[in-house]
């Protein structure tokens, strides 16, 4: 397969997204979204049944007083949570920590996401993430960037013959995205027992302006990084992937920080000259490592400090460890780097106490309290830990997540309120709010003085309420906030008889 024909896969992705996005500029009946042409298509209105942690495979079993403020924010499916995966459906959702569902978008056959995160745009907070379809354990799809309506204000690519990839999609304070991309390439892999000619996943690390959406610089690994450095192995007729570029960050200095699996290194290059700074981990490590440092297939390499890295080490690749299995746990890494003598020191290790092995995915959040949150990929769990180590939550998810996220988020969508009468229930529907504490459903004569019926607390985006038996006259939705005031209402709805 050529480059062409990569590029060709990636003409044929983009026409099949827009193909689903087609009539997608106008607002969600269910929803209220609105957007440009390029936004992702919606669920269909409010009637089906209502995405819940139940449906999810969404369990809250640590839930401690203490724990940092905020929404979740993850992918669930089984192909959001392993790209190689064939079945399951893709479903961006928001969750409170209750495990009550804020806001969903369940993505189109075939199409599955990642990456969804709250980030600052323009000095503004922005929902983001990634949508596209799977090849193998990467992407070819398109980065979004909305609004707190839930309208698409952004799309992004690295280009126009590349595609943006689901492992990296970090937004900058100057404006600029950071975005993995692969691209199938030739190459000789004689030095690994391959052929001459073999095929491989070449990894790009972008940087694109968000605004003009020109890509201002491209660091790619087949480029710097020799075949050999690889621990995969070359399997006939295979395209191999190499390298697996799984995150870009930037460091204080603002040099990109790069994460590649598949050779358990990261790498600090040089956004102005492409030159390789330093690399920690893998086989001709810059700093020696010393005793507990030690990481392998890591994901998600920040550094919060001039001096400290963090990681998400999951230690070994592969499915999920079996009881017994004998495998390293998992664990979160701080890791102290002393330049001036290329050492790289523990500062603390984190596990699970399930003592989870998570063969991929996983993150590490360090959030402003000093708490940490984390996925644990294909391990099915969510987590976040005081600086003790304490587990102040968890939760477990079917099909894991590939990274999760704990942020304040305020979401006010478009449109009002949907009041759905469903037999003796009534449905309030508001997908992405986050200011209703109370629904109050009213009953009265269209045009005359309604009264209210009852109130209920806010149990998701789609909260039921009984109607008790009152069948007559028309039914109205008041969203209440903290302080029992309307925020917004749905119109006037006729019971069906």
């Amino acid at each position: 397969m050529t480059a062409e024909i990569t590029r060709r896969q990636f003409g044929v992705a983009v026409a099949a997204l827009a193909a689903g996005l087609a009539g997608c500029g106008s607002r969600d009946k269910t929803t209220g979204q609105s957007g440009p042409s390029s936004a992702p298509p919606q669920p269909p209105g409010g009637v089906g049944a209502p995405v819940t942690a139940q449906s999810l495979g969404y369990t809250v079993n640590v839930n401690k007083p203490g724990g940092a403020p905020g929404y979740i924010f993850l992918v669930s499916g089984t192909t959001a949570a392993n790209p190689g995966a064939d079945a399951g459906k893709s479903i961006l959702v928001i969750v409170d920590k209750a495990g009550k569902v804020v806001w969903q978008r369940e993505l189109p056959p075939g199409q599955t996401g990642g990456n969804l995160r709250v980030q600052s745009y323009q000095g503004r907070p922005v929902l983001t993430w990634w949508q596209g379809l799977k090849v193998g354990s990467h992407g070819i799809g398109v980065s979004y960037i909305a609004d707190s309506r839930y309208n698409v204000i952004a799309t992004l690519t690295p280009g126009r013959d590349l595609s943006s990839d689901i492992h990296e999609f970090r937004l900058t304070p100057d404006g600029h995205a950071l975005i993995t991309c692969y691209e199938e390439v030739a190459t000789d892999l004689t030095v690994i027992g391959g052929p001459k000619d073999g095929r491989i996943y070449n990894c790009h690390a972008t940087v694109v302006d968000v605004a003009s959406k020109t890509k201002l610089f491209a660091w790619d690994a087949l480029s710097h990084v020799p075949i050999a450095e690889t621990g995969a192995t070359y399997t006939a007729g295979q395209v191999l992937d190499p390298y697996h570029m799984n995150s870009i960050a930037l460091d204080p200095s603002g040099n990109l920080l790069i994460s590649m699996r598949a050779v358990s290194t990261v790498f600090n290059v040089d956004p102005r000259t492409g030159a390789v700074n330093w690399q920690l981990g893998g086989k001709h490590s810059t700093f020696e490592l010393g005793d507990g440092v030690e990481f392998g297939f890591q994901h998600d390499a920040e550094m919060p400090d001039p001096n400290i890295l963090t990681l998400f080490d999951n230690h070994f690749e592969g499915s999920r460890a079996q009881p017994g299995g004998g495998l390293v746990p998992s664990s979160l890494k701080w890791i102290h780097l002393d330049f001036a003598a290329r050492r790289a020191t523990l500062i603390r290790a984190q596990p699970h106490p399930g003592k989870l092995s998570a063969g991929a995915m996983g993150n590490l959040q360090q959030l402003p309290n000093d708490d940490t949150f984390s996925s644990w990929g294909i391990a099915d769990h969510i987590a976040e830990f005081g600086p003790d180590g304490d587990m102040l939550y968890d939760a477990t998810l079917t099909g894991g997540t590939y990274r999760a996220f704990l942020d304040g988020w305020s979401g006010d969508p478009v449109l009002p309120p949907q009041l759905v009468l469903d037999g003796d229930t009534a449905r309030a529907i508001w997908n992405g709010a986050t200011a209703v504490r109370q629904w109050r459903l009213m009953q009265g004569a269209l045009g005359g003085s309604m009264t209210p019926l009852a109130t209920v607390d806010w149990a998701g985006y789609d909260t039921p309420i009984p109607l008790g038996g009152r069948a007559d006259g028309y039914f109205q939705l008041q969203a209440l906030d903290a302080k029992g005031d309307v925020i917004n209402q749905s119109p006037p709805l006729p019971r069906p008889r």
